[in-house]
């Protein structure tokens, strides 16, 4: 057991991995429930195309330290972009969501095109490169998480009514816009985050699974919150061993992000087994026994 799930992260750059990855957790598991309650998957998988232009435009210009902030520039422009483009009632969400994803990765793919290392900076940039991760990532990633968290609570109650009575908390004096700004905002800083480690491609699987996996289980939004961050950590915690034991024990090589993300989706699979197993099961009508003769 001990060489089995312990033994891999006493090792400094497995232990660095986890701690991001536990972080990215709690940050993505919270803020996957609001995303669920909103259905703004599509809005979610937008900002992972969207955010691509910042990251490569900083790592054009700085290296891998101009990663973070040219994301966390993106970020700012989407979640802006998107709040003013599904305001309009000219241009339907889908479709100004849909222009805005396809010209901002295409501004990104053609900006990396541009590097003699194309190919490699690309699968960087795209996949994420979850073992090389530093002490100073770790601490953006605490920093973005602290923000986000704080933000999410202060405005639980409202963000909250948004979702489900948009109506009412308009009424109420609630300026709608501005609430979609904070909460695209999120979803975009989530992107910024796990750029560097998992990747602008695969962090969809963290706005989108936790959360989904808690629906399953459950139709309180606190329930689902903290079942989605339970998800998170423990397939971030597995995905993480199952990749470093398949790359050193069998010579299998598994990417880290990667691993985690199908990790994700598996826990997600299996709980929706079980759960139409138990649906099955309860709904199985229950033979009488035979009634003795007299």
């Amino acid at each position: 057991m001990y060489d089995l799930f312990i033994a891999p992260f006493t090792l400094p750059f497995m232990a660095r991995a986890l701690l991001e990855l536990l972080l990215l957790a709690v940050l993505a598991g919270v803020v996957s429930a609001h995303v669920l309650t909103r259905r703004l998957g599509f809005v979610a998988d937008t900002m992972t195309h969207t955010v691509f232009p910042g990251v490569v435009l900083g790592f054009v210009t700085a290296g891998v330290d101009g990663i973070f902030p040219g994301a966390l520039l993106a970020a700012a422009v989407t979640a802006l972009l998107l709040t003013l483009f599904t305001r309009s009632r000219r241009v339907t969400d889908d479709t100004a969501l849909a222009v805005l994803l396809a010209a901002m990765f295409a501004v990104g793919v053609v900006l990396v095109s541009r590097r003699a290392s194309y190919t490699a900076d690309l699968t960087a940039l795209l996949f994420g490169r979850l073992l090389t991760v530093n002490r100073a990532e770790i601490i953006q990633t605490a920093l973005v998480a602290a923000i986000v968290l704080v933000a999410l609570a202060l405005l639980h109650k409202e963000l909250v009514l948004r979702a489900f009575d948009p109506a009412a908390a308009s009424a109420m004096g609630y300026r709608i816009w501005r609430l979609d700004l904070v909460l695209n905002l999120a979803v975009a800083l989530v992107v910024v985050a796990a750029a560097r480690s998992v990747g602008t491609m695969l962090v969809i699987a963290l706005l989108v699974v936790p959360a989904a996996t808690g629906r399953v289980l459950s139709a309180r939004l606190p329930a689902i919150t903290a079942i989605g961050v339970a998800v998170a950590a423990v397939g971030g915690a597995l995905g993480l061993t199952i990749s470093y034991h398949a790359s050193i024990t069998y010579g299998l090589r598994l990417a880290g992000g990667a691993t985690v993300v199908l990790t994700l989706v598996a826990a997600h699979l299996l709980t929706l087994t079980a759960a139409a197993l138990a649906r099955a099961a309860r709904s199985r009508p229950r033979r009488r026994a035979p009634s003795a003769v007299a």
